[in-house]
């Protein structure tokens, strides 16, 4: 069995065909049907079930192609390891983030990483926690923002920051009072995003409520949620890092939560366990942290990223 191998029965699995395997291979179809008939044949199993309309992996071929992009990804890593020491950062790295994260980092992320390494091809894929988690494991991705808590025995997590939220009010919704108190508010005005405010560690008691209130909107966008409570008034929730986003009028309709209920968020940074590319890493968290305002940064992050 060889690298080459290993990386044609990848790419079928990917292209699910054997003309789109070729072409992205640059070999012609009978060259890649061969080699796997050989393949197939060295090992003893059929590793793809073909028919004339699909090619999909039989059971134990779908385990053989697991190990077979690890393998790969180990190689990869361990050739964009030397490059790096030896010339610098290059390569490509591939980042998963939290939708409710992405909208204040990534569009200043891009424009200074690719400014700082433009030898680094830049990968960025919105997706929830756990598929971040997911993909790291998989090794589809090699670096991961998300919600903190999501740490497993073959991913490390590292403390990134702490971010407040606040409470975003109609005209209509105790503008007088200068810190919100959620026990001053009918719970049927409130609009809410179940997979920003309602987190692991981040459990509001008003969110708790939920279903005391008939008007509840599950939305995956903060900018919408503002547009809802501006016309149909009641209250909404936003992360501190949305607050410059805000027109001048608006910010009048932002207020702190009170000191006696959970009112923020820790996102972290997920990694590998067998992660190598320190260099890489760094010049991740380094651009990042001319992004992010220097009071919400974690104290435990130097220690990690060094």
């Amino acid at each position: 069995m060889t690298l080459q191998q290993l990386r044609y029965i990848v790419a079928i699995d990917r292209s699910r065909s054997f003309a789109g395997a070729a072409a992205e291979l640059g070999v012609t179809q009978p060259t890649l049907s061969a080699l796997l008939v050989k393949l197939e044949g060295e090992l003893g199993v059929r590793i793809f079930e073909r028919s004339n309309r699909s090619v999909r992996p039989t059971a134990i071929g779908e385990r053989i192609l697991a190990q077979a992009e690890k393998i790969l990804g180990d190689v990869d890593r361990i050739t964009e390891t030397v490059v790096e020491q030896r010339q610098g950062l290059g390569g490509a790295v591939s980042i998963g983030i939290g939708p409710t994260i992405a909208p204040y980092l990534v569009p200043w992320f891009i424009r200074k990483f690719t400014a700082s390494y433009p030898a680094v091809r830049l990968i960025v894929n919105e997706m929830r926690g756990d598929g971040i988690i997911d993909s790291l494991r998989r090794d589809k991705i090699d670096i991961g923002i998300a919600i903190s808590g999501s740490a497993s025995p073959d991913v490390d997590e590292i403390p990134f920051y702490d971010e407040a939220f606040y409470v975003y009010m109609s005209d209509d919704c105790l503008l007088n009072q200068s810190v919100f108190n959620p026990a001053d508010l009918d719970h049927e005005n409130m609009w809410i995003m179940k997979e920003s405010q309602c987190m692991r560690e981040s459990a509001f008691s008003f969110c708790k409520a939920r279903s005391i209130g008939r008007h509840i909107y599950e939305a995956g966008s903060i900018e919408t949620l503002i547009r809802i409570v501006d016309i149909n008034g009641g209250f909404t929730i936003i992360p501190e890092m949305h607050l410059p986003m805000l027109t001048e009028e608006q910010r009048k309709n932002v207020r702190p939560i009170d000191g006696r209920y959970v009112s923020g968020r820790r996102v972290s940074i997920y990694i590998r366990k067998d992660f190598v590319r320190h260099k890489m890493l760094k010049a991740v968290v380094d651009t990042f942290l001319g992004i992010i305002p220097r009071k919400m940064i974690s104290p435990a992050l130097t220690d990690c990223i060094s």
